[in-house]
């Protein structure tokens, strides 16, 4: 274990170098954040009382998911790892004494972390003083903060349990960009991020709750907004115990069956 947190550290430290990228990160989120925000009170001017969530709540929401992008987003992936698949290199990393799909794992987790880090804390001071609807509001209860700090975590370990199965497809694809463009469309649709899940149909949303899409960024934001009550938060938290479980088995009994077949050429 320690073998793994040095080199999340290390990669975390490593990540905070792109502060460059960081600021044109945060200027996008926050022009992007405005603009839906704009663009649902517009709607609600019309109609509120026809909305699922208030919208002090789908403001919060919407903040909330600007400023942890680089943790949820589902098209941001690690370019060295299909390399090193592709060009052999991953001879190299199996020649470590480390468990390769441990290494690759704390590797994406803390390529999001550094990321997030540079652009979450400055987007949340901002929301967090712009007037009421319109900005940041404190979360519900203590509880609900709680329960949403615990949910916050599980949903970006199933991120990033997800993308693995998108890097070990690699191994049995000639190029892994259709994996990527289905799981990026697909996920992005059934995680909320175009649209929160509660504004879809009733008879609907049971859909999206079979997935593993929307226990990712949905469920804490909702859980954190106070849109989502407590007896539901908590059956959230167990399907994003259960599905972490089902993805890890699934991406390390395909990285088995890969590193099987795997041949790598040359010397």
């Amino acid at each position: 274990m320690k073998k793994y947190l040095s080199y999340l550290k290390m990669r975390f430290i490593g990540s905070l170098q792109y502060r460059a990228a960081a600021l044109a990160g945060i200027i996008t989120q926050i022009i992007w954040g405005i603009m839906l925000i704009l663009m649902f009170d517009a709607f609600y001017r019309a109609a509120p009382e026809s909305f699922p969530m208030e919208f002090s709540q789908l403001s919060s929401y919407i903040w909330l998911g600007q400023a942890f992008f680089s943790m949820f987003v589902l098209w941001s992936f690690d370019n060295d790892i299909f390399d090193s698949i592709s060009s052999g290199n991953i001879a190299y990393e199996l020649s470590r004494p480390l468990d390769i799909y441990g290494l690759w794992f704390v590797k994406n987790m803390a390529m999001r972390m550094a990321n997030a880090t540079l652009r979450s804390i400055p987007m949340l001071i901002l929301a967090s003083f712009l007037p009421y609807p319109f900005g940041l509001s404190l979360p519900e209860s203590p509880l609900h903060f709680l329960i949403f700090i615990f949910s916050f975590v599980l949903a970006f370990l199933l991120v990033v349990a997800l993308l693995m199965i998108v890097y070990i497809s690699a191994f049995f694809t000639v190029s892994p960009m259709g994996t990527k463009i289905i799981v990026t469309t697909v996920g992005d649709f059934f995680a909320g991020v175009v649209i929160p899940i509660p504004f879809f149909p009733e008879w609907l949303q049971p859909v999206f709750y079979s997935l593993p899409f929307a226990y990712m960024q949905s469920s804490p934001f909702l859980i954190y907004s106070g849109q989502m009550p407590l007896d539901k938060a908590l059956l959230c938290v167990l399907g994003q115990v259960v599905w972490i479980a089902v993805l890890v088995m699934i991406g390390k009994l395909m990285l088995t069956k890969a590193l099987k077949r795997v041949v790598v050429q040359g010397g």
